[in-house]
């Protein structure tokens, strides 16, 4: 399949990160054409035996920055919620409930980081802005099949070698991060984009030394 996307786009992601934000609000026509697959950042980073960046004190303060700069340089409005990092599992249960529809990611991620309130603190007011009430909010994420969807997506994502959100994936290849969207945009307008030379040969590069942990 070399110089041929693979399938269909796939986007993981976590409302608990300001970047699956930012790249959700920034690129709609992306996210429309998308399917879009809510995973437990967490459960990521302890698979890789990571840190998120809001675990590391100077990072933390880095990444909000960042990202606050960078929604205003893509004209996305952005008001960090109350408490960050935050326990997103509701809200990604109630996404993969409702079917990870536009709509309804789109709702989720706005009460949260365009409005800047707690998902946990005011659950019964992200409910209400999603047509239902916090009772039938609770009975959907309760179903067993729901929490079972969020388990298999991210084992789906771990096997597609994920390791951070947002990703995107082609089917054959992985962009990770909002910075790798022109990337994706120039892949899937050129797939042969990585068949260069020099692309090649660093997709086999050796490792020099691997470091002790």
């Amino acid at each position: 399949m070399s110089g041929e996307a693979a399938g269909p786009l796939v986007w993981y992601f976590d409302f608990i990160s300001p970047y699956s934000y930012l790249q959700f609000e920034a690129y709609p026509e992306l996210m429309q054409t998308a399917i879009l697959r809510p995973v437990l950042f967490a459960g990521l980073l302890n698979h890789w035996g990571n840190k998120g960046p809001a675990e590391i004190p100077s990072k933390r303060l880095q990444t909000y920055r960042q990202t606050y700069w960078q929604a205003g340089q893509h004209g996305v409005v952005m008001n960090y919620p109350p408490a960050h990092p935050f326990n997103p599992i509701q809200a990604l249960r109630l996404a993969i409930a409702l079917d990870s529809s536009y709509d309804a990611v789109k709702l989720i991620f706005e009460f949260i980081w365009k409005e800047g309130r707690s998902v946990t603190d005011e659950w019964p007011a992200l409910a209400v802005r999603l047509g239902i009430d916090a009772a039938a909010a609770d009975a959907l994420i309760s179903a067993q099949r729901v929490k079972d969807a969020l388990a298999a997506n991210g084992r789906q994502a771990i096997d597609r070698g994920v390791y951070g959100v947002p990703t995107f994936d082609t089917g054959k290849e992985l962009f990770w991060g909002m910075d790798a969207t022109d990337m994706l945009l120039d892949y899937l307008s050129d797939p042969a984009v990585f068949e260069d030379p020099e692309m090649r040969r660093i997709a086999d590069l050796p490792v020099g030394v691997a470091r002790k942990i």
